[in-house]
């Protein structure tokens, strides 16, 4: 039998559940974050989201065969086309304007996360930087899930994060999510026991990196 995304997250376990049930995010679910940092948070996701969308021009640049391309063509349109601008109405919300988002400094664990993304696409291949993205792209998904089955987690209109929830618990974060999943295991299957372990160092150092970006949103730093 070949390898799984289970056997990541299962390699590095401490890690990823730091990271799925860091404060930040348990903060999140009972509705007490500290506003600002939230506020903070929500800033640095929207640099987030633009390096990401370079990712998965790179995902292009590296695919080499047309179903590959498609996934990666559709997920730049997502974050280009509707992420962004969903991000922005978003921000509006919470008081932050698009000129607001457009001045913004990168704060240092932003740049240390989405760098490392893109010099691991940049030096390894596809399936690295799938690797290196799988903490954003399924994380979300997952914590949203974990949120969901805690008792502490307040729904509805009692909970200010209760739209940041929704959209990661949503249908189509989750279709998406499953996709992901989906195209992992495939290629993992095939992986060396030798490869494998080069993986499980890509998904250890951008959990990690996942974790610093909520500890930023804490901690409110630059």
């Amino acid at each position: 039998m070949g390898y799984r995304f289970t056997d990541l997250t299962r390699a590095c376990h401490d890690d990823w559940r730091a990271y799925i049930e860091h404060d930040f995010v348990r903060g999140l679910g009972t509705g007490t974050l500290d506003e600002g940092a939230f506020r903070h948070y929500l800033q640095q996701d929207y640099l987030f989201l633009i390096h990401f969308a370079r990712a998965y021009a790179l995902a292009a640049y590296k695919s080499r065969t047309l179903a590959d391309l498609r996934q990666a063509h559709e997920g730049l349109k997502a974050i280009v086309d509707v992420e962004l601008g969903l991000h922005v109405g978003y921000c509006r919300e919470w008081g932050i304007s698009e000129a607001e988002l457009a001045a913004l400094p990168e704060a240092r664990a932003t740049m240390a996360y989405t760098r490392y993304v893109l010099d691991t696409g940049n030096r390894g291949d596809l399936l690295d930087l799938h690797v290196a993205l799988a903490p954003c792209l399924v994380g979300y998904g997952e914590i949203a899930n974990w949120l969901n089955a805690r008792d502490a987690t307040v729904r509805g209109s009692a909970n200010p994060f209760e739209a940041w929830i929704a959209m990661y618990e949503g249908e189509e974060f989750q279709a998406a999510m499953q996709a992901e999943l989906a195209w992992l295991d495939d290629r993992l299957a095939d992986v060396t026991p030798a490869r494998f372990d080069e993986l499980v160092e890509v998904f250890r150092d951008a959990t990690r990196l996942e974790i610093d970006f909520w500890q930023m949103g804490l901690d409110r730093s630059l």
